[in-house]
């Protein structure tokens, strides 16, 4: 039986409704005084107030932002600098082992993370890295590099192979392959590579939490302590979540079209 055209668009609004009410519902609470947060049945006529934003600099916020700015973009421009050359390698100079590589790549993903902490706990220790910015900038780094080879591979199998070969005809060192061949016509599935590390980097909590305390604490570090034995101030904590999402929303919007490029790529032969 076929859904007529009515009832899937009514459920596809229904799906984007249930999606996006949380996130309203944390932007409304964010300018709420926390009388107003706590009204049962929800107060729906309130005086916007920016004083939870205030409190929430107040409390160190922006440390943290800097602390996640600097490890998310350094993992990230790791990730593509390590990552462009191998899946280079990989789809176009393939070997006999290739699928062995990408087959060991897959298989880091599969550790539980809760399994290496003790070990990376103790690595980080060792090497005084703990509570430092640096042990979160090369762990992320290694966490997403497999995944950005395997998406940047599929990526590069649709580079024309006449191109590169005109372009070695032509004397082309392989830096210059890159740059001005393989990477113009990759770039947007870079670009979704790159979004996606840049998610995960911004919004991983765990490895966060157990190798830092307050000098290279991240934002979701800082969320976590608006858990107190008090009970949660949901105004200040919408408000901080708000700021804390409001980076990637925004670079996330403006790669929109990179987004939906890059991933449709390897996706259809």
């Amino acid at each position: 039986m076929k859904l007529s055209r009515a009832s899937l668009t009514a459920f596809t609004w229904l799906v984007a409704i249930l999606f996006v009410f949380p996130v309203v519902w944390m932007v409304v609470t964010a300018f709420k005084r926390e009388a107003d947060a706590y009204t049962d049945p929800p107060s729906v006529v309130f005086t916007p107030t920016w004083e939870q934003f205030a409190g929430v600099v107040e409390r160190g916020f922006l440390p943290y932002l800097a602390n996640s700015a600097f490890v998310t973009v350094l993992s990230t421009v790791f990730v593509l600098l390590l990552g462009i050359p191998a899946a280079y390698a990989l789809s176009l100079a393939p070997i006999k082992r290739t699928e062995n590589v990408l087959g060991f790549f897959l298989s880091t993903k599969m550790l539980p993370i809760v399994a290496a902490i003790i070990p990376l706990y103790v690595i980080s220790q060792n090497v005084r890295l703990l509570d430092h910015v640096w042990a979160l900038v090369i762990l992320y780094t290694a966490m997403n590099l497999p995944l950005a080879v395997w998406m940047m591979r599929s990526f590069l199998l649709e580079v024309p192979k006449e191109m590169i070969e005109a372009a070695r005809i032509d004397g082309a060192s392989l830096p210059t392959l890159l740059r001005r061949v393989v990477l113009p016509v990759v770039a947007p599935g870079i670009a979704a590579t790159a979004l996606i590390c840049v998610i995960f980097a911004w919004t991983e909590f765990f490895y966060a939490i157990n190798l830092t305390a307050a000098r290279a604490g991240t934002v979701p570090v800082f969320l976590s302590g608006f858990i107190t034995s008090e009970g949660l101030y949901w105004a200040q904590l919408s408000a901080a979540a708000l700021l804390a999402s409001l980076p990637v929303m925004i670079i996330g919007w403006i790669a929109q079209k990179h987004l939906v490029r890059g991933l449709s790529m390897g996706a259809v032969k």
